[in-house]
């Protein structure tokens, strides 16, 4: 079962803006390491679901992990080959909108070259550049 809200005002929803940096959510607050963006995007339920794997995994239940973000957004898409009009397509997706200086996901109780590790390994499957970020 991917990620997704229980219920929704709406079922579908505009593309929005994405424009600016993070302000909310741009610093490490649970852990003690982050992984912060650095360019904008959508992430998708299923990456953020293939990151908790990765990083849980390589983590062997250590320590706590924290995922910051939530696919909150519903993405719609028309079949393929299929002409204009008759209205909005079905939702595809959840998505999570990813500003530059979003935590998407911290990390405490482990050492920092572990926490490095799986970070490194969890970036691999976004589509995003990411860096590691320590508590201040």
């Amino acid at each position: 079962m991917p990620l997704m809200p229980m219920r929704v005002k709406h079922r579908k929803q505009q593309r929005g803006n994405r424009a600016g940096t993070a302000w909310r959510g741009a610093s490490v607050s649970f852990g003690d390491y982050g992984l912060q963006a650095l360019e904008r995007d959508w992430i998708t339920a299923t990456q953020i679901e293939a990151c908790r794997v990765t990083l849980s995994r390589h983590m062997k239940r250590r320590g706590k992990l924290w995922i910051r973000i939530f696919p909150d957004k519903p993405i719609s898409g028309r079949p393929p080959e299929t002409r204009m009009g008759k209205g909005k397509g079905n939702v595809e997706f959840w998505a999570a909108v990813v500003r530059p200086g979003n935590v998407m996901f911290e990390m405490g109780g482990v050492t920092e070259q572990l926490a490095r590790e799986s970070f490194r390994l969890a970036a691999a499957k976004l589509p995003i550049k990411t860096r590691f970020v320590k508590r201040k």
